[in-house]
């Protein structure tokens, strides 16, 4: 399908066709299974900061916002596609795909769980189905947690949020070193070595 025929279709023809592909049953639609063609690239793209913005412009319904995350799909490709049974089109991503803007933390010592709520609403425990990384910001040395949300679609922490987590961080020993790291769902997520934690800037 060429772009000019329909492709980069109005955002509210879009809205339409994605509200079909949500309608296919409760929960979020089965994008994973969904095996469509592609039909070329929207001009779409999530900011770092979890802004949505169509052809230029920040996408202020949060509704239609939370319709286009349901059909989200990153790829083996590493690209990030709004997927419905009749069609894939790329959009870009900044950083991550969502942001995680809550967090709430109950039990203690392995027991302990940390749940988080990401920006379009998606309600995430950490552990060994949707795990933890932590990488350094090459640009400023800042730490960035990311959190797997489902399939290849990750959250980025927002500022405070990582700044609540990293309070729960301990030290613990892993393969004979010393590591500085959260726990959830009995999982062990290590965020760096212990004597690095001083010289970080967080």
């Amino acid at each position: 399908m060429a772009q000019s025929e329909g492709t980069l279709r109005d955002a509210a023809g879009l809205e339409a066709l994605i509200s079909r592909a949500a309608a296919q049953g409760k929960g979020l639609p089965p994008v994973e299974k969904w095996n469509p063609d592609f039909c070329g690239d929207l001009d779409m793209e999530i900011k770092a900061d979890g802004t949505w913005f169509y052809m230029g412009t920040p996408i202020g319904r949060q509704p239609l916002v939370r319709l286009f995350s349901t059909v989200l799909r990153k790829d083996t490709d590493g690209k990030t596609y709004l997927v419905t049974p009749v069609e894939r089109v790329g959009i870009r991503v900044e950083d991550a795909h969502f942001l995680a803007v809550e967090l709430n933390v109950s039990g203690e010592g392995d027991e302990q769980v940390m749940t988080f709520r990401t920006n379009v609403g998606d309600i995430v425990e950490a552990g060994a189905d949707n795990p933890l990384r932590f990488v350094i910001d090459s640009r400023n040395g800042g730490l960035k947690p990311y959190l797997l949300v489902r399939g290849r679609l990750e959250a980025l922490l927002a500022r405070p949020v990582m700044y609540e987590l990293v309070s729960y961080g301990e030290d613990v020993e892993i393969d004979g070193k010393s590591m500085f790291a959260v726990r959830s769902k009995g999982e062990i997520f290590p965020i760096m070595h212990s004597g690095e934690l001083k010289e970080q800037s967080l």
